[in-house]
């Protein structure tokens, strides 16, 4: 309470002060929004729907889309309005809920990476065993655990945050209210919160990377060691393609903004780096999964069929 009479509202800078680009980067954006709901929704409708999609793999792949949904939705629409007024604020109380879930969502999808990489190993690598230990309760847990992972760890942000004080300056220097640009706008010491974001958000990028990587590792071992076929070797690492180029999309941008110990770096470094996980990523996610994935691809051909030829079954 004692911050919201301080600080009542924060003025959000935006990408660029170019008011000349503003109409251009709002509809590029809007139609990059739009695709990414469009294409993570049909993957979710597809995985909901369709009964041979109704496995471990599929099932992340679902929990994954949806978390693209709201990841970009947080912070995208603010944006976009951001491009229509010369000055975009925000309370202090929306400020703080928008950290809250854009740290809760990322933090999930990173750990999720992971989840999906072992899951990979275990169907590639274990495959007479993997019905049996990625069974509908172990995944349920699985989902479960990932979001309750990432909700807590943006729960202490959001704590530590609300405790500083600010006072002075209103101006964050970013397009939505992340931690690092409320930092530099304290008046208090933010010693503690720097220790916090290297080190718990330091945890929670790594240890998935790490088990990502190790996962990866057994399964090209695995690959060359005992799979003497090259046509088993290709469709394993089909299967594996995917993942991987969503894992490289998502963890290049945030190590490089959230491993770096200063508050005050390149605003303008950091916000690219925050488009390309919060608005491209999403984008990309349901089109990589789909070009590389032939089930999937079947299926959303068949789903395609039925809508656009819905009386064609009835013909034949």
């Amino acid at each position: 309470m004692e911050n919201q009479m301080e600080m009542s509202e924060f003025i959000l800078l935006g990408l660029t002060n170019l008011q000349e680009l503003w109409c251009f980067l709002f509809i590029l954006f809007l139609m990059m929004y739009l695709a990414s709901m469009l294409g993570n929704g049909a993957i979710m409708d597809m995985v909901m729907a369709e009964p041979r999609l109704h496995t471990p793999m599929y099932f992340f792949l679902g929990n994954l889309s949806c978390l693209d949904i709201f990841y970009s939705t947080v912070t995208v629409p603010k944006m976009l309005a951001g491009f229509l007024s010369v000055y975009q604020t925000i309370s202090f109380t929306d400020c703080l809920s928008q950290l809250h879930f854009f740290h809760f969502l990322g933090s999930s999808e990173v750990i999720l990476l992971a989840v999906m990489a072992y899951d990979r190993y275990m169907a590639i690598c274990n495959p007479l065993r993997y019905m049996l230990v990625m069974n509908p309760q172990v995944c349920l847990l699985l989902a479960a655990a990932t979001w309750t992972t990432g909700f807590l760890h943006s729960l202490l942000h959001t704590v530590m945050t609300s405790r500083l004080h600010f006072c002075g300056r209103n101006r964050v220097h970013h397009f939505f209210c992340d931690i690092k640009p409320l930092l530099s706008l304290a008046c208090s010491s933010t010693r503690l919160n720097l220790r916090l974001l290297n080190i718990v958000t330091g945890t929670i990028a790594l240890t998935p990377f790490i088990i990502t990587l190790l996962s990866y590792l057994y399964i090209i071992s695995f690959l060359f060691l005992k799979v003497q076929s090259w046509d088993g070797r290709r469709k394993a690492f089909s299967t594996c393609t995917s993942h991987l180029t969503v894992v490289t999309l998502l963890y290049v941008p945030v190590l490089i903004n959230y491993m770096t110990h200063s508050v005050g770096g390149s605003s303008e470094r950091e916000m690219i780096m925050t488009l390309m996980y919060t608005i491209v990523t999403p984008v990309l996610n349901p089109l990589i999964y789909t070009l590389r994935n032939q089930e999937v691809k079947s299926v959303l051909r068949k789903a395609l069929g039925r809508k656009l030829l819905p009386g064609k079954k009835l013909i034949k």
